[in-house]
C-alpha cells in the first residue's frame, strides 16, 4: 500500500480524499494556476507500486518551461526533441557529416528560453570538376572528391605540363566556412 502522507507537492494539491492506496491504484493531483506538470498539463497522476509511489508529483511555473530547442541548419538534437522541457534541462546538438560545430554543443532551458544554439559550419568540397577547370590536383592525394573543414589547409599542385598562374601561396588554400579559393595553372 501507499500513503498520501508520503507525497509532498509544491505548487499543487492532491484532488482525492483517500489517504491509503492499494497496489496499482492511481492517485490524481492538480497544479495551482500558473503551474503545470512536467508534460505541460494542469493535472497528472502517479501510481502505487510495490516499493512506493511511481514518482513524486511535480508542478512547475509554466513560464519557466521551454518548448522544443531551436533547429539549426545541417544539425540535429540528440535525442529527438520533446514538446516541453523543465527549467535547467539541457539538449545536445550534433552536426551532419563533414560539418563542424561552432559554439557550445549544449543548450540549456532557463526562464522559458533556450541558451544560444551552435552553428554547423559548411565544409569545403574539393571536386574533380573545379580542379580540372584550374589545371590542378591535390598534392599527395589521388582523391577525386575531398571534404575539408573550416581552417583546414588544402595543398594543390599544377597538373603535369602546366605552370602556376596564381601566387605560390595560393597553392596552400584555406577552407573558410565552405569557401575555397582555388589556385590556377596554365
Amino acid at each position: 500500500t501507499c500513503s498520501k502522507s508520503d507525497i509532498e507537492i509544491e505548487n499543487g494539491f492532491i484532488s482525492e480524499s483517500s489517504s491509503i492506496y492499494i497496489l496499482n491504484k492511481e492517485m490524481q493531483y492538480k497544479c495551482k494556476p500558473g503551474y503545470a506538470t512536467a508534460d505541460g498539463n494542469s493535472s497528472g497522476s502517479i501510481t502505487c507500486l510495490q516499493n512506493g509511489w511511481s514518482a513524486q508529483p511535480i508542478c512547475i511555473n509554466s513560464s519557466e518551461k521551454c518548448g522544443p530547442p531551436p533547429p539549426i541548419s545541417n544539425g540535429d538534437t540528440k535525442p529527438f526533441p520533446q514538446k516541453v522541457y523543465l527549467p535547467q534541462s539541457t539538449v545536445e546538438y550534433q552536426c551532419q557529416s563533414y560539418y563542424e560545430l561552432q559554439g557550445s554543443q549544449y543548450v540549456t532551458c532557463s526562464n522559458g528560453e533556450w541558451s544560444e544554439p551552435p552553428r554547423c559550419i559548411n565544409p569545403c568540397i574539393i571536386n574533380e570538376e573545379n580542379m580540372n577547370k584550374n589545371n590542378i590536383q591535390l598534392k599527395g592525394k589521388s582523391d577525386r572528391n575531398y571534404y575539408a573543414k573550416t581552417g583546414d589547409i588544402i595543398e594543390f599542385m599544377c597538373k603535369l605540363g602546366y605552370n602556376a598562374n596564381t601566387s605560390i601561396l595560393s597553392f596552400q588554400a584555406v577552407c573558410r566556412e565552405g569557401i575555397l579559393e582555388y589556385p590556377r595553372c596554365k
